[in-house]
């Protein structure tokens, strides 16, 4: 293989000990062309670039220099949260994947002074955070808000990520003498039995165990699993806050093992689920497995927005009740998305079923996607279905509209880790062969299987896969067919071959050779799709869908003056697909025909009688986009969930 064919390293942000009970293992990738490599350059050329600028602008940086005494000047903390250092570490993990992908030197030199400035401040008994440090309290005494542990989880994974991108241990070392500080305070009989107020380190410790195979880190990982869920944080937990968010806030109202929902704040309730996922593949732990598979159940199937975002309730950025997904005031932060990949993932390499990565291509693709700007330096926080043209948005960054970065800067630097380490989550090998999750022109390879990928998807269905390498005896080579796909064809080599999918994948059973072909064929008609019954919010609408995107409707592409709350769509009126390179990075718009509602009561009463139904007016055509790019031109009205046109109406 060429330099360009070769995949990276395997090690990415999961990698099984050889021991691991999983069914499927993380294969290496690298993406080399098409709709994610456009969105990773971006990433990498200006949102990670454009990273220690901002952190120091926020004080994130000059904390830590003020904490190792080198910066006299900020010797008083800066920012408004006690956990800003995880800011600071989310960036150092989304560098270290790229240095992975594309090794540069002026990245390289970014990364290495930010370490010196991290390890520069940890204590000698390896406590770090700066908050505590520069004076804002005692360590270890604000669970709720303090964040530590979640803090010390993110210099974890970061120290991980460096360490597997270029094999220096600096940031390594510092990560381990805060865990080994850690384990030598928490625990039954030690000065600390409790848990941090956002799960985090809970899969931190695991991926640290797995790199340095240190089996206190995953005993101590169990330790804050089994902990969590007995009220530990119930008194105290709200200081500083006029309100105390209760328990499921928390995660500490239930051990994991009798939960039976997911409750609570949805980016606190995902990395929770996924360092017990974590637990149970380092274990093999059955009845932990089986409880979460039911409780993704019931996120996927009860709590999820067509998007794939999650987090209905704006109050605390919480999952609601079941089907209680409104489209205007779903909270679906992009955070949350970006937990839901990590928890879905997991359970992927866990379990081997394909809805797993169903869900994740629909979130990566939509729910995720809209949180991040198509020029890399803006950002959404919160991602609703719906936004009128008259918005009334609670007051700070958290609103609906674009913004630079936020106080709360949780997710800008989070959204760089996903796309930098993206390839390692598109495929997986095993004792049976190897399987494609995603679709992405780009290599991938387990070792003994490797395939060249070119596809224009999302726009177009088909998937072309060429061997680069292969063993001697018969390999399965798996594809995932799409849930929402319901027609497609295979092809070796220029023959159709008689294949069916089963649990979501189609497998081609061969003694392989370089140059081997196979190509596939998803059916991509539009869609329009139907909400659940249950939803009551959403009742008498639709969707439009096209492969993995869903499409809203924007002011920005509609006839001058219509308002998008006028609207109704007839589904059974044909849609079309168009094209469109230069329209917001390139897209293809669906364009249908829509009419203008018009209201038969009184202007001044907005219900009424029965029998005096609305009427459709005029027709007009409608152009809808892809979700994901929403909101990167204006601030205007946007829906994703159209009134149907009732039968009969005219």
């Amino acid at each position: 293989m060429s330099p360009e064919q070769t995949p990276v390293t395997s090690l990415g942000p999961i990698a099984p000990t050889p021991h691991a009970a999983v069914a499927l293992r993380p294969a290496a990738g690298r993406v080399t062309g098409g709709f994610w490599a456009q969105r990773r350059t971006t990433n990498a050329d200006i949102s990670i670039a454009d990273g220690p600028r901002r952190l120091e602008e926020a004080g994130n940086l000059a904390n830590f220099r003020a904490a190792a005494d080198t910066d006299p000047g900020h010797a008083a903390f800066a920012g408004d949260f006690q956990f800003q250092d995880s800011d600071v570490y989310k960036w150092l993990e989304a560098a270290g994947w790229q240095l992975a992908d594309s090794p540069t030197p002026d990245l390289a030199a970014a990364v290495e002074q930010i370490i010196a400035q991290v390890g520069a401040a940890q204590r000698p008994d390896g406590y770090l955070q700066t908050y505590y440090q520069l004076g804002g309290g005692t360590p270890w005494t604000e669970l709720g808000w303090g964040h530590e542990l979640y803090c010390a989880g993110h210099l974890m994974q970061a120290a991980v990520a460096h360490h597997r991108a270029t094999g220096g241990t600096e940031l390594l070392d510092v990560a381990v003498r805060f865990a080994d500080h850690i384990a030598a305070t928490f625990g039954p009989g030690a000065a600390v039995d409790g848990v941090c107020g956002h799960p985090q380190v809970e899969t931190a410790l695991v991926e640290l165990y797995r790199t340095t195979g240190g089996k206190h880190h995953l005993d101590l990982a169990r330790y804050f699993l089994d902990r969590r869920g007995h009220g530990t944080l119930s008194a105290g937990a709200d200081r500083g806050h006029d309100r105390d968010p209760g328990p499921e806030f928390w995660q500490d109202h239930l051990p994991i093992l009798q939960a039976d929902e997911v409750v609570g704040h949805a980016v606190r309730q995902l990395y929770l689920l996924a360092g017990a996922a974590d637990l149970a593949i380092e274990t093999g732990d059955t009845a932990l497995t089986a409880k979460l598979e039911a409780l993704w159940q019931d996120m996927a199937g009860a709590k999820t927005s067509l998007t794939g975002g999650v987090g209905a309730r704006y109050d605390w950025e919480a999952f609601g009740d079941p089907y209680e997904l409104p489209a205007d005031r779903s909270y679906n932060e992009t955070c949350a998305a970006i937990a839901s990949v990590h928890f879905s993932w997991r359970m992927a390499l866990l379990t081997g079923r394909a809805r797993y990565s169903d869900l994740i291509e629909r979130t990566l693709y939509n729910g995720f996607l809209s949180g991040v700007g198509l020029d890399g330096l803006h950002w959404l926080y919160v991602n609703p279905l719906h936004r009128r043209a008259r918005a009334h948005e609670r007051p700070g960054d958290q609103t609906a509209t674009r913004t630079e970065w936020f106080r709360c800067a949780c997710c800008p630097p989070n959204a760089m880790r996903l796309l930098a380490g993206l390839p390692h989550y598109f495929a997986t090998h095993n004792s049976e062969g190897f399987q494609l999750h995603q679709y992405a022109t780009g290599v991938y390879g387990s070792g003994h299987f490797t395939v060249r990928v070119a596809t224009r998807y999302p726009w177009e269905g088909r998937i072309t896969a060429t061997v680069e390498q292969a063993p001697p005896s018969v390999t399965g080579f798996s594809l995932r067919i799409p849930a929402w796909c319901d027609r497609f064809q295979v092809k070796v080599n220029g023959a159709a071959v008689d294949v069916s999918a089963r649990d979501g994948w189609v497998t081609v059973s061969r003694a392989f050779a370089p140059d081997d072909t196979l190509v596939l064929d998803l059916g991509m008609p539009v869609r329009f799709t139907r909400p659940d019954p249950r939803v009551d919010a959403l009742r008498g609408m639709r969707a439009l869908e096209r492969g993995p995107l869903v499409y809203c409707l924007e002011d920005a592409d509609q006839i001058p003056g219509l308002d998008l709350e006028e609207i109704v769509v007839d589904p059974a009126v044909a849609a079309t697909v168009t094209a469109r390179p230069n329209l917001l990075g390139g897209v293809n718009t669906v364009t249908l025909r829509g009419r203008r509602r018009r209201t038969s009561h009184d202007d001044w009463w907005p219900y009424r009688a029965d029998g005096k139904a609305d009427t459709a007016g005029d027709e007009v055509q409608l152009t809808a986009v892809p979700y994901g790019v929403w909101g990167n031109r204006d601030s205007g009205a946007m829906r994703v969930w159209l009134p149907e046109r009732a039968p009969g109406t005219d």
